[in-house]
């Protein structure tokens, strides 16, 4: 018997109670993974409260991001064997020692990489991956605004996005979080709390505006998200922490500069197995190449993951954070 973090009912970091759990053996096309570390991310909030409903209802095991070594292998399996390492981002289900997972849905981990660093940037990194390479494909020369800066994409689009040649301008809510930023490839840091982010974007960027927003904060940051952009930027929406934006009139994009606006998730740009391992291929050669480090900021037994999502919405993490069955 193994065991896993479950969630019966929606609602605060409570309701993640550590059971029992009863893992079978891998059907058609499926593994079987014995986890070594868990990533800790915002989506798991959204499903724990509700706010995204569970693609099976309650109980529910969350969890989409996790590293581990494959112990069995299912009929028509032919890409992975026992022992071998892998990780993945999705489908939900990681909060727990073991699991079954569809094998089109996991990659194999490079040697030179640990299996805790896997399992804390595989989400976060191919988030960085499709916002800066598919989403708005970053150039020499572009500047980005990326809100919360010290967190788990933020410190990873600080590195990437220098790697290339990018000016960086990154929100923060504290002077700890900012040195923090700055020593992760931000040119610019601005605290929100007491500074005006839209006021100093246009003083760095000289009345300009950045030439996108990556924007995973919502309701605190819009609509002045729009209003740091030059004319014809683009405006990614790509999360909720701070609460959902309410619905606006499409007008408002004309009004501000013609601004292009999208709302993007990492399992739409990963939905095929070829955008996968693409994406999961440029992640690791980044990483692997020393141009991106994974930098592991906080570590929790999995049996606590309510003391881990308590920090987390609290702001007290930065960067990444791993849960250790």
């Amino acid at each position: 018997m193994t065991k896993a973090i479950l969630v019966s009912k929606h609602g605060g970091p409570e309701v993640l109670e550590w059971h029992d759990h009863t893992v079978g053996s891998p059907g058609q096309g499926e593994v079987r993974i014995r986890h070594e570390a868990v990533g800790l991310n915002f989506i798991d909030v959204y499903f724990r409260t509700g706010l995204y409903p569970a693609p099976h209802g309650l109980p529910l095991v969350p969890g989409n991001e996790a590293a581990g070594i494959v112990t069995q292998v299912g009929e028509g399996v032919t890409l992975f064997q026992e022992g071998d390492r892998v990780a993945y981002a999705g489908p939900i289900g990681a909060y727990a020692q073991e699991r079954l997972i569809a094998a089109e849905k996991i990659v194999k981990v490079p040697d030179g990489i640990a299996l805790d660093t896997a399992a804390g940037m595989m989400l976060k990194g191919m988030t960085a991956e499709y916002l800066l390479r598919r989403t708005y494909a970053v150039k020499p020369g572009d500047t980005i605004l990326y809100h919360a800066a010290a967190g788990g994409v933020g410190l990873i689009i600080g590195q990437w996005a220098k790697a290339l040649g990018a000016t960086l301008i990154g929100t923060v809510g504290s002077e700890e979080k900012a040195t923090l930023a700055k020593a992760h490839g931000y040119d610019h840091v601005i605290n929100y709390r007491t500074e005006d982010f839209v006021a100093q974007v246009k003083e760095i960027t000289g009345g300009k505006g950045a030439d996108v927003v990556y924007d995973s904060v919502g309701k605190d940051t819009f609509p002045g998200s729009l209003d740091c952009l030059k004319p014809r930027g683009m405006w990614a929406s790509f999360g909720q922490s701070s609460g959902p934006i309410e619905a606006f009139n499409i007008g408002l994009l004309a009004q501000k500069g013609s601004l292009f606006a999208t709302r993007p998730t990492l399992f739409t740009y990963i939905a095929s197995r070829a955008d996968l391992e693409a994406s999961a291929g440029a992640l690791f050669e980044v990483v692997a190449s020393g141009k991106v480090k994974i930098e592991i900021n906080q570590r929790y037994p999995l049996a606590e993951a309510a003391r881990a999502h308590a920090d987390l919405e609290g702001r007290k993490t930065t960067g990444t954070t791993v849960l250790q069955p």
